[in-house]
């Protein structure tokens, strides 16, 4: 039950959600992986908006030049752990959240432990190797992802459902390589706000979300593209041969 406070703070929102959608938020566990980019956007938005417990993970440093994008990172905060940085960020916006950090490396490994008590995962990282560590938790645990990517001026965002859609697998089979991704720090900021705006969705129970769609943003002429999705039956991950499909009895 929300109680006085709650029901003002949120009025606005529950004017469009409801309060059983208001409720749903504040009893929701996100794990978000990435507190850079599009990590600060997502959990910003879903700490203003009340989401009951926010689990923060990033083994990084506060550098200068995370600070174009990085918006909850400020320069007193260079050289700090960044998790610890969007904690306080956070407690000092809403303390009727529960913050959680967590200065760990997502990798195949810790990756199911580290997520198996969400409700949602935000996949805010910047590298494929742990994407793909937290897409198969996601699948192991039956927790929905939102994957959000950003290059220069270029982003997309999904949601993957285990069982349901493609994982990250089936869509990025190849991983893109390099590192020192150019960002506009803008593109950060509008993909990891649909990322949080999916999560919201997905929590309440209300619109429909980006499930077998990828939504491509190209800043440059500020224009949207939605790419179907299909489910690979070969995937290695969730395919009908996988360890997924097997363990779950479900095939295409």
């Amino acid at each position: 039950m929300l109680n006085e406070k709650e029901a003002k703070r949120y009025s606005r929102q529950i004017a469009s959600i409801g309060e059983e959608g208001q409720e749903r938020l504040k009893s929701a566990h996100v794990v978000l992986a990435g507190a850079g980019g599009l990590g600060c956007p997502a959990a910003a938005y879903l700490c203003a908006a009340g989401v009951g417990r926010l689990t923060i993970i990033d083994p990084d440093q506060v550098e200068l030049t995370n600070l174009n994008r990085q918006i909850l990172h400020w320069e007193k905060d260079i050289g700090r752990h960044k998790v610890i940085s969007v904690r306080e960020k956070l407690e000092a916006m809403n303390r009727g959240v529960t913050i959680e950090d967590l200065c760990e490396t997502v990798t195949m490994q810790n990756a199911p432990e580290l997520t198996g008590q969400a409700s949602l995962i935000i996949d805010a990282l910047d590298n494929f190797p742990a994407r793909y560590a937290l897409n198969q938790a996601a699948l192991q645990n039956g927790i929905p992802c939102v994957h959000g990517a950003v290059c220069g001026f270029d982003g997309h965002v999904t949601t993957v459902i285990p069982g349901r859609t493609a994982c990250l697998q089936c869509i990025f089979p190849d991983p893109p390589g390099g590192s020192d991704i150019p960002v506009i720090g803008t593109t950060a900021g509008i993909i990891g706000l649909l990322q949080a705006h999916e999560a919201i969705k997905l929590i309440t129970g209300i619109g429909t979300v980006l499930e077998n769609r990828l939504l491509i943003w190209d800043g440059r002429d500020s224009s949207v593209t939605i790419m179907h999705l299909d489910r690979d039956p070969e995937c290695s991950v969730c395919g009908n041969n996988s360890y997924y499909a097997r363990r779950t009895g479900e095939t295409q």
